[in-house]
């Protein structure tokens, strides 16, 4: 009898509740996806209400991209030493909770306070939901697994979009966008906790209480025997910690792939953070200008589906570079695009098939470098450390309006973050991940 489950699950054809499981991925990423523009939705009734200029209003916009930061990287390590299921339970808690108190807030310092603490969530759901994704996939589709989780995060964004924009027209309050948001995730609390088991590569390499009625409980659920014993693992392996990032035979994947995604993100989140204002303020309505910004998310959704099976075949390295120098181009085009809807939609758009299909290249790259004991802990690090693009471009961009740049220069000098990061990954040597 094979004694090793991972295995099992490595060759074998994917079962439908591991299918399940990767939409779920999806489907958390997605709700993320809405969480974090949910603030950029409601942006401009936000400014208009409480009166605050550009440089103020990056500041906010920034807010949970901090406390995503921090719930990367502290709960990435969590999701390693507790598990993917129990971490990613909870997060949701707290992304739920987050959203609903935010409709209550009078001022900018409760606001921002109420950001952080969303942001702790999303953070932290990010980092296990990458994990889980790689895990529950099969070697063979492994890859395209992480990359269709990657595609819930623009997808949220398309139909948050759209959602948001029709709440706007109707309700005229930025309060409702916060009230959907908060009631979506607390739906699909019960889902996951019903329908997603906890990874059997996790238990198997940590083996906590009951981890041998746990690893056959699983394996039932996705249609494979029982084992009868689970493989050995040594004290030593079983404590290994977020600590072996900076290991050896980690530390230069680890130090390349933080700084290349750091530096997209920069560019990047100028377009998810500044598209709604900057519309708005040549005069279109704040539904107008979430459309434009739909638009970007709609490329993104294109670019995703198109690398989730491009990297069946081609190496996912090389991929993620060439879309993220593209991405970086498409950047600067944007700031050309004349003031009409249908233009600044098309640039967005392209800006989002090239942006967010590189993020998504870094979330493949992420679960392939590194191993299970890390895998989500390195993802949490790599994205923690990112934000900080997230949380530097809105409160750049900021100061780069307020100093009267004009819209073409901003745009040129934020795009530099996606080529030189795809500069980093030319140097990147990339391992197998263990399964």
């Amino acid at each position: 009898m094979n004694n090793d489950p991972r295995e099992t699950l490595d060759k074998a054809p994917m079962s439908l509740l591991q299918i399940i499981i990767v939409g779920i991925t999806c489907v958390l990423n997605g709700l993320d996806g809405f969480d974090v523009l949910s603030i950029s939705f409601a942006s401009p009734g936000i400014a208009a209400e409480w009166n605050i200029d550009r440089a103020a209003l990056g500041i906010v916009l920034s807010m949970e991209l901090i406390g995503m930061a921090i719930g990367s990287i502290a709960i990435g390590g969590v999701a390693d030493k507790i598990g993917r299921r129990h971490t990613t339970l909870g997060c949701m808690v707290v992304m739920a909770a987050g959203m609903l108190i935010t409709p209550f807030v009078g001022d900018v310092v409760q606001l921002s306070i109420c950001r952080v603490f969303t942001g702790l969530g999303i953070g932290g759901v990010l980092a296990a939901i990458n994990a889980m994704a790689a895990e529950f996939s099969n070697r063979k589709r492994r890859h395209m697994c992480v990359s269709l989780m990657s595609i819930g995060y623009p997808v949220g964004g398309i139909i948050g979009g759209i959602i948001a924009a029709k709440l706007l027209a109707i309700y005229g309050d930025w309060r409702s966008i916060f009230f959907f948001g908060a009631g979506i995730t607390a739906f699909f609390i019960p889902v996951v906790f019903f329908f997603a088991p906890e990874s059997v590569h996790w238990l198997v390499r940590k083996q906590p209480k009951d981890a041998l009625k746990k690893v056959n409980a699983a394996m039932r659920r996705m249609g494979h025997g029982p084992v009868d014993s689970l493989p050995e693992v040594t004290p030593e392996a079983q404590k290994k910690s977020m600590k072996d990032l900076f290991s050896p035979g980690l530390a230069g994947i680890t130090t390349i792939v933080t700084a290349a995604y750091f530096l997209h993100v920069t560019t990047y989140y100028f377009i998810l953070k500044w598209v709604p204002k900057i519309v708005a303020d040549l005069g279109f309505s704040p539904s107008e200008a979430t459309n434009v910004l739909t638009a970007a998310n709609i490329g993104g959704v294109i670019g995703g589906i198109l690398l989730s099976f491009l990297t069946l075949r081609f190496d996912p390295r090389k991929l993620t570079m060439l879309v993220m120098l593209l991405g970086g181009l498409s950047i600067a085009a944007f700031g050309n695009a004349p003031a009409d809807l249908f233009y600044m939609g098309l640039f967005a758009f392209f800006c989002g098939i090239t942006g967010n299909t590189a993020i998504m290249g870094m979330f493949v790259i992420f679960a392939q470098a590194f191993p299970t004991h890390v895998r989500a802990s390195g993802t949490g690090f790599c994205v923690g450390i990112g934000r900080g693009g997230a949380i530097l471009s809105p409160i750049l961009v900021g100061l780069l309006f307020q100093w009267e740049f004009s819209l073409v220069a901003v745009a040129a000098i934020i795009s530099v973050g996606s080529i030189v990061g795809a500069g980093f990954l030319f140097f990147l040597k990339l391992r197998e991940g263990e399964s």
